[in-house]
């Protein structure tokens, strides 16, 4: 199927009363994980990467062009409408060599940026990937952080996320309405009235972030209030993780342990304990059998 755009992804998803989950991804074998997830229960997929907890020098050196590539590759094969983002770019430069190496929506992460500052990047990006045909996402408020107390949330305000969408013509907003970042333990406190004023102010669909952290009893309440995507990270490395520990106790030749993509394989390990856990999230989002109405 060929690669689909974010646009078309999020605005079914809203018309359909689902939402569609990002699955932040760090390498082939767990963006496999994802595209698996989304073929197995025939559901629309988003396939991407995010350089927000990685080594901007590292995006800046070649890990725009050598992710992008793996997640367009993945992505021209799939069997379910898939479209290719690159999440919370660190600067402009990386977010245009993202859309020149293939991916199709982007992000570009504005915490360091002034409101004028984060305004202007974001017409710039957004005329630039509006002329290659692909979509913009972009956050008017922020997130509190998890793992660092002095990152306070800034609540979104609906006049001016309504200003900003205006101003920037973006296709997507993520909002603040008590969702955290990297929230391993616990659940956020949600501000659906919030949202509800949100939805009313702006046309384009709206993104969550932190996902692991958002109480799965408020997921319906938030799609039928505009929410259309979920981003999910934190949880995903967790199970990954435990995974590849809980393999590295088991005997195995050091060929079969490490890329071998057998069942002694560490890394095959954490993919297929990811792809469990995103089987249950596609399952919450709703988004279940929606591949096939396409």
């Amino acid at each position: 199927m060929p690669v689909v755009s974010l646009q078309q992804l999020l605005h079914h998803a809203q018309q359909s009363h689902y939402a569609v989950g990002y699955f932040e991804a760090w390498d082939l074998y767990s963006l496999e994980a994802v595209l698996h997830a989304a073929e197995a229960l025939r559901s629309p997929a988003i396939l991407g990467f995010g350089a927000a907890v990685t080594e901007e020098r590292w995006y800046d050196q070649h890990g725009v062009e050598a992710m992008s590539g793996l997640a367009r590759t993945l992505a021209q094969r799939s069997s379910v409408p898939t479209a290719v983002l690159f999440n919370e770019a660190q600067n402009f430069a990386q977010a245009v060599r993202g859309l020149a190496a293939g991916c199709n929506a982007v992000m570009l992460e504005s915490t360091h940026f002034s409101e004028e500052e984060h305004l202007t990047a974001t017409q710039q990006l957004t005329r630039v990937a509006h002329s290659l045909g692909a979509a913009v996402e972009a956050e008017v408020g922020h997130l509190a952080n998890a793992t660092d107390p002095t990152l306070h949330a800034v609540p979104t305000d609906p006049a001016a996320a309504a200003r900003f969408v205006a101003a920037t013509g973006v296709d997507a907003l993520a909002v603040s309405i008590g969702n955290v970042h990297l929230l391993a333990q616990g659940e956020a406190t949600i501000d659906l009235e919030r949202l509800d004023r949100l939805h009313r102010a702006v046309s384009v669909p709206l993104v969550i972030h932190g996902g692991t952290g958002f109480p799965r009893s408020a997921v319906s309440d938030a799609i039928r209030l505009g929410v259309a995507k979920f981003n999910v990270g934190t949880v995903l490395k967790q199970v990954f993780c435990d995974a590849v520990v809980a393999a590295l106790g088991r005997p195995a030749g050091i060929h079969e342990r490490m890329g071998s993509r057998t069942a002694p394989d560490i890394l095959f390990a954490g993919q297929e304990a990811m792809q469990r856990k995103i089987e249950e999230l596609i399952e919450t989002y709703g988004s279940i059998g929606w591949a096939t109405h396409w």
